[in-house]
C-alpha cells in the first residue's frame, strides 16, 4: 500500500510537472497526463494529429520539464537502421572499429512521422523499444533509463508512407488521437504565438524521480473485482456479439490480445496517482480504455467501409459491460 506521505510527494511533484508543461501548451491537459502515464508505465506512446496541433512541441516541453536527455529524428524514406541505432565507424589512425551511438540513446526520443521510413528502420527502432537495447557490431548495450518513444503519425497523408504493421503498432502502450482546439484555447495560442519570447520552462524531476514516481504508480492497489471488469473489457473486443452487442458481430476482425489487459492495468493505476489516489477505480479504466485500446481493435472492410471506428465499438463496450 501507499501511504499518505508518498501520495502527497507524488501529488506536489505531479502538479509542478503539469504546471511546467502548462506554461507552454494551453488546452492539452488531458494529452498531458497521457504523456505522463507513459513515462510511469515504461511504455511508448503513438500520437496522431494533423500537422499544427502542438504535437512535437508537447514532447519536447516535456524533456524540458524533465533533467532527460531528448533526441528527435525525422523519419524519412531514405533512413537507415543506422541512422536510429547507431553503427560502426572505421578509424583510420588505429586501424579499428569505434561504435558510434546512434540517437536511440536518450531518455525520450520523438520519431517524428515513422510511418514515412520503411519496414526495416521501423523494426530496428521497435525493437529498441521492446527490449530496452541494441547491438551494434555484434556487442550489445542497454539503453538508458528512463526511456520512452513518442512516434507521431499524421493521417490525412498517405502516399509515400509505410503504414506500421498491426504487431507492431500494439507494442506501443498507447495511442493518442489529438483534437482540434476550442475557439477559446485556439485564440490563446494565437496571443502566446504572438508573444516575443517563448516562456521559460524549469526542470522539476530527473531521471531517478521519475523512475521512483514509476515504481510508486506499481504500487498503486487494484481490486481483484477490477480486473476482473479488465479482463472482461478486452475479452469483449474479440466477440462483442457473443457478449450481447448485436450489432457490432461480425465487424471486429480481432480483437485486444492479453498485452491489452496488462497495459490498461498499468495505466489505470498510474491514472489513480496523477489523481493523488492509491487505488484504482472503475472511472480510471473507462477513461484509459480508448487510449489502449483504439490501435488494437481491428475492424473488417465492410464495417470500416459503413464508417465504423474502433472508438465507436470501445465506446459500446464501455456501456455494454457491468461496472463492478
Amino acid at each position: 500500500m501507499i501511504d499518505a506521505t508518498e501520495l502527497a510527494a507524488a501529488a506536489g511533484q505531479v502538479a509542478a510537472l503539469r504546471a511546467e508543461m502548462a506554461k507552454v501548451l494551453v488546452g492539452r491537459d488531458v494529452f498531458t497526463d497521457r504523456l505522463l502515464i507513459g513515462l510511469l508505465c515504461r511504455g511508448h506512446v503513438l500520437i496522431e494529429g494533423v500537422p499544427g496541433l502542438a504535437k512535437t512541441l508537447a514532447v519536447s516541453t516535456l524533456a524540458r520539464a524533465l533533467r532527460a536527455e531528448f533526441r528527435r529524428v525525422q523519419f524519412t524514406p531514405d533512413l537507415l537502421p543506422a541512422d536510429i541505432c547507431g553503427t560502426e565507424i572505421y578509424q583510420p589512425a588505429t586501424g579499428t572499429f569505434a561504435v558510434r551511438r546512434g540517437p536511440v540513446f536518450a531518455n525520450i526520443l520523438l520519431a517524428d512521422e515513422i510511418n514515412r521510413a520503411p519496414s526495416k528502420v521501423q523494426s530496428a527502432l521497435l525493437e529498441a523499444m521492446a527490449e530496452g537495447r541494441v547491438t551494434i557490431g555484434g556487442e550489445t548495450f542497454a539503453l538508458p533509463q528512463p526511456f520512452m518513444v513518442l512516434a507521431t503519425q499524421n493521417p490525412i497523408e498517405q502516399e509515400g508512407t509505410y503504414p506500421l504493421p498491426e504487431a507492431q503498432v500494439d507494442r506501443f502502450l498507447l495511442h493518442l488521437a489529438v483534437a482540434y482546439p476550442t475557439p477559446d484555447e485556439e485564440a490563446e495560442i494565437v496571443r502566446r504565438a504572438c508573444l516575443a519570447r517563448e516562456p521559460e520552462v524549469a526542470v522539476v524531476l530527473d531521471g531517478g524521480q521519475v523512475l521512483a514516481l514509476a515504481d510508486l504508480a506499481g504500487r498503486v492497489h487494484l481490486d481483484a473485482r477490477l480486473l476482473d471488469y479488465i479482463v472482461a473489457l478486452v475479452g469483449t473486443t474479440r466477440d462483442p456479439g457473443g457478449a450481447g452487442l448485436a450489432p457490432l458481430a461480425g465487424k471486429v476482425a480481432y480483437g485486444a490480445s492479453p498485452r491489452a489487459a496488462i497495459a490498461l492495468a498499468r495505466t489505470a493505476k498510474a491514472l489513480a496517482l496523477l489523481s493523488g489516489r492509491g487505488y484504482a477505480t472503475p472511472d480510471d479504466v473507462k477513461a484509459m480504455a480508448p487510449d489502449v485500446l483504439r490501435h488494437r481493435v481491428l475492424l473488417t472492410y465492410e464495417a470500416q467501409a459503413e464508417g465504423l471506428t474502433p472508438d465507436a465499438v470501445v465506446a459500446a463496450i464501455l456501456g455494454a459491460v457491468a461496472v463492478p
